[in-house]
């Protein structure tokens, strides 16, 4: 058996489990996406944003890349949150990384990892603006943590900075940036305290 083939039957499984519960769920779906919530993540498989949050399809609009990054030059990104906030209208922007994220560990070896060189420069900038508090922590693992949460802190506040949710805020509408992080070790996420609800940040 070809290893794609078991996804087709997980797939189909799938299919009749979703309407055994509710014959109409399908149609449900497809006539309509309204989510609250855009969630701006990592994209490393041991994360699933509906899943770990207890939501079904179409609860929550997703982006993901390596070491949820936001910045101004990626235009996928900045596609997803002009989409999320505009169209879909969503009320939440949230931007989550992981500990024991690989993006975060590659940016702070010594070696070279090839093209996304480029991509772990962004973390990296995070790392010298915060070198003093992250180099002085008691081992490597603690480092990488304080850098995982340092990340976050500064992706909300690009987030912030993106003319689409600056737009948003001076027209008045109800959207809300936060920055949260995810243990793969316990399965829970712990909020890092950085909401912005309006234009704070220049």
């Amino acid at each position: 058996m070809k290893d794609t083939e078991q996804l087709f039957k997980n797939n189909k499984a799938w299919v009749e489990a979703k309407k055994s519960l509710n014959e109409k769920y399908f149609d449900q779906l497809s006539e309509q996406q309204n989510p609250e919530y855009l969630w701006i993540g990592c994209s490393d498989s041991r994360i699933a944003a509906n899943e770990i949050v207890g939501m079904d399809s179409g609860s929550i609009f997703v982006h993901r890349n390596i070491a949820n990054v936001v910045v101004h030059t990626d235009f996928n990104c900045l596609s997803v949150i002009q989409y999320a906030v505009e169209v879909l209208k969503i009320k939440h922007i949230v931007v989550v990384g992981h500990y024991g994220c690989g993006g975060i560990r590659a940016s702070l070896d010594k070696q070279d990892h090839g093209f996304i060189e480029g991509w772990l420069e962004h973390i990296r900038e995070v790392y010298r603006d915060n070198k003093v508090i992250i180099d002085a922590a008691g081992s490597k693992q603690e480092r990488e943590d304080i850098l995982c949460e340092s990340n976050v802190r500064r992706q909300v506040e690009n987030v912030c900075r993106t003319p689409m949710v600056k737009k948003a805020w001076s027209d008045g509408q109800d959207l809300s940036v936060h920055g949260w992080i995810y243990s793969l070790k316990d399965g829970l996420i712990k909020d890092l305290e950085v909401t912005v609800t309006k234009a704070v940040i220049d």
